[in-house]
């Protein structure tokens, strides 16, 4: 090995030397913590009981059948709104003119001076083209006070709801809709409430 190899490792070992001796008096104290964090999402469950609203036969115009029903919150999160939207299908041609929701009532949303309704008297073929809130408090108030609940479905509470169908009798002759059939679709679309500081 030459001398400047030699000189080369020296001074190397040397510094090292001199690096571990002060890094090995310089301390100073130290505390680390660890924070472990969770985040967990709500569940928005809504159940409509029972799932079959009407399934009725031997109707002739001039009938009309009233049910209830209960939209169920059954989630984790509060529901704000329920849009109901209609579909149906119908054997005959303009069936869906003859079928009428003369109401559509939320009882717990009612008032003192007045039902909450959803929908009063519309056509299936009406409805079809609507969207309306199932759960909103629409009742009539009185200076200022609404009455009933607020609208709306709180997590692990249900609203009880009211309908009457009508089997319309136009007065003139309807007899294309005998043994015609109608299959309706309601759905019921549950909305969240708006976000807020956790």
């Amino acid at each position: 090995m030459s001398i400047k190899q030699k000189l080369a490792m020296g001074i190397l070992t040397g510094g090292l030397a001199i690096s571990m001796i002060g890094g090995g008096t310089y301390a100073y104290f130290n505390d680390v913590e660890t924070s472990t964090n969770q985040f967990a999402a709500g569940t928005l469950d809504l159940a409509v009981n029972p799932e079959t609203i009407i399934n009725v036969s031997n109707i002739k115009p001039g009938d009309w059948m009233n049910r209830t029903f209960k939209l169920e919150n059954n989630g984790s999160l509060d529901i704000s709104k329920i849009f109901l939207t209609t579909e149906y299908t119908e054997s005959v041609a303009g069936f869906g003119d003859h079928i009428v929701v003369d109401f559509l009532r939320n009882d717990d949303k009612s008032g003192l001076l007045g039902a909450s309704n959803v929908i009063v008297s519309k056509k299936l073929s009406e409805l079809a083209s609507m969207s309306p809130d199932a759960v909103k408090n629409v009742s009539p108030s009185f200076f200022g006070i609404q009455g009933g609940e607020d609208s709306g479905i709180k997590a692990g509470t249900k609203d009880n709801m009211y309908v009457k169908f009508r089997f319309n009798d136009s007065g003139a002759d309807q007899n294309a809709y005998q043994a015609a059939t109608l299959e309706l679709k309601w759905k019921f679309d549950a909305q969240q409430t708006k976000g807020v500081s956790k």
